[in-house]
């Protein structure tokens, strides 16, 4: 059994979309293509539903789609009483994320985690607790959650966390832009983010549990990715709706549509709410379907959660030992 990973020439993997595809250069603003953009909800929500239903995979098979979720997972802390503790134990855990006695039982090489993220205060010690693995830092930016603080100030908090060493950048788009249909409002807002990220990777969140419909959710995905953004992620995991699967049919078919278009990939991660391995599972088969093995890779597919990480453990561990383990004794942080 196998995982496949892209790794660099050098001496370790690195999980970023310019490393292994070029990365998104983004467009001009196309209105015609954005105004164009419709949502079927009825028939979204039927194709969302077959997926749980009609995809079950057993024993060796399902072990073997756990152990890839496990690689595609951005391990994250975002808590008010985050420290530099916390968030090195975080990092020990990404370092390792499965025991080395089940991945033995599978004859699987050490496997990482996708990311680690955290607020800017918690990089420096992110940067150095993960130094030599090749294992980036994302930091959430620009006012996360609500992204309602000034643009010069968004924009220099970027610039600061790229400053101290984020490889990724989190960013959370104005809301009111979408509800309000200033597409042209939203596309600035997002070059710019894209500007200052420079090198960084960045992933434009979109809040679609507060975008009001899904035809909002898929013309802010074309938006965004034509301002230049390298991934567009669902959520920032603190409203009330955080990533669904019919959301995901929608953002990952204008992914499709853009690569179709433009020949670049962007990249998708669903984050909130998703913490169950068998969750990860009807995930990971709903971009297989709709996009391609390509995006089952870390550098175009990340999961936004943590608890993932515990259950998807306790899953690989009964596969190994017949038994259940109890949630104590996988701790993240």
């Amino acid at each position: 059994m196998s995982v496949d990973t892209y790794t660099s020439t050098t001496h370790a993997t690195v999980q970023l979309p310019q490393v292994t595809e070029p990365r998104n250069a983004g467009m001009p603003l196309d209105l015609n293509w954005v105004l164009g953009a419709q949502a079927n909800t009825s028939a979204i929500e039927r194709r969302a539903a077959s997926i749980p239903a009609r995809r079950s995979v057993k024993k060796a098979y399902q072990a073997a789609w756990l152990l890839k979720a496990v690689t595609c997972i951005d391990l994250t802390t975002l808590s008010g009483d985050d420290t530099a503790r916390r968030v090195g134990r975080l990092c020990a855990k990404a370092r390792q994320p499965i025991a080395s006695n089940v991945l033995n039982a599978f004859d699987m090489p050490p496997i990482t985690v996708g990311a680690v993220c955290v607020y800017h205060e918690m990089i420096a010690p992110a940067v150095t607790a993960l130094r030599g693995t090749g294992i980036p830092v994302a930091a959430v930016s620009t006012g996360f959650p609500a992204g309602l603080s000034p643009l010069p100030l968004r924009i220099a908090e970027i610039e600061q966390s790229v400053a101290a060493g984020a490889a990724e950048i989190d960013i959370v788009i104005s809301r009111r832009h979408v509800l309000e249909g200033n597409w042209q409002a939203l596309y600035d807002e997002m070059r710019a983010f894209r500007v200052a990220c420079g090198d960084a990777h960045v992933k434009a969140i979109l809040a679609t549990g507060e975008l009001g419909s899904l035809r909002n959710v898929a013309r802010a995905s074309l938006v965004c990715m034509m301002a230049g953004a390298d991934f567009i992620k669902t959520s920032t995991g603190k409203e009330t709706v955080n990533a669904t699967l019919p959301v995901t049919l929608v953002m990952i078919r204008a992914i499709r549509d853009y690569f179709d278009h433009t020949g670049y990939r962007v990249g998708y991660k669903p984050a909130g709410g998703i913490s169950k391995a068998k969750d990860a599972i009807t995930y990971l088969a709903l971009i297989k379907e709709e996009l391609g093995d390509r995006w089952l890779q870390p550098d175009l597919f990340r999961f936004g959660a943590s608890s993932l990480l515990n259950d998807i453990e306790r899953q690989l561990e009964h596969h190994v030992t017949g038994n259940y383990s109890a949630t104590y004794r996988h701790p993240t942080s």
